[in-house]
């Protein structure tokens, strides 16, 4: 095995040791602060949940005293092999975005969502020119108002962060992770109660 190979095989360890054990978990209102603990670099993110969303299956899930980690994620995505432009999201974007955006740009948000939309008395809708799908405003509030109580995130700088990604989602148990996670026994659960929300939505009238 080559030197180089086995460098990146060690980085991989080392990032994930570092999402396992985290020296501290950060919460909304401490990433949304000015100056912001977040980074605008590379990296990939861990989100743990002191309260779980109904329904989800954490068998052999990794636990902390501060929560159960769920769900992991990446910033920028893998550079395009058509040519096209590579994504410039660093951790900075990602992490705030989850935090108070909407479900549209967030895969987590639209998950959480989802899990709570009996518990929180939301939707998912359509929204603005139809073609975007949200939780519309209010709901996105309480999903943010659910997030600040019980979801805190860790996070570990690498300059490419889709090799561990791969790695956490081949090696750990990520329920709340779709993509590239269909062994995971959760998985079809998670991909039909996103299906089912998103047909109601698109069958409902524009918010």
């Amino acid at each position: 095995m080559s030197t180089e190979r086995n460098s990146i095989i060690n980085d991989i360890a080392e990032v994930i040791t570092q999402l396992l054990m985290p020296a501290r978990l950060y919460t909304r209102e401490e990433v949304l602060e000015r100056p912001s603990p977040v980074l605008k670099v590379p990296g990939i993110y861990a989100w743990y949940f002191d309260e779980l969303p109904p329904g989800v299956d954490v068998r052999g899930c990794h636990t902390i005293p501060e929560g159960v980690l769920l769900y992991v994620g990446i910033a920028p995505k893998e550079p395009p092999r058509n040519g096209t432009r590579p994504s410039t999201q660093t951790l900075w974007h990602r992490i705030r975005y989850h935090y108070r955006g909407n479900a549209e740009g967030s895969t987590l948000r639209l998950t959480l969502g989802c899990h709570l939309a009996s518990t929180l008395n939301i939707a998912l809708r359509r929204v603005g020119s139809g073609t975007r799908l949200t939780f519309t405003a209010d709901g996105e509030r309480q999903i943010t108002e659910w997030m600040s109580r019980h979801a805190r995130v860790t996070w570990a700088q690498t300059d490419l962060p889709w090799l561990p990604e791969a790695q956490a989602i081949k090696q750990l148990s990520l329920p709340l992770n779709l993509q590239g996670n269909s062994r995971h026994p959760y998985y079809a659960t998670l991909k039909a109660l996103r299906a089912e929300h998103k047909a109601i939505a698109r069958a409902l009238p524009i918010v």
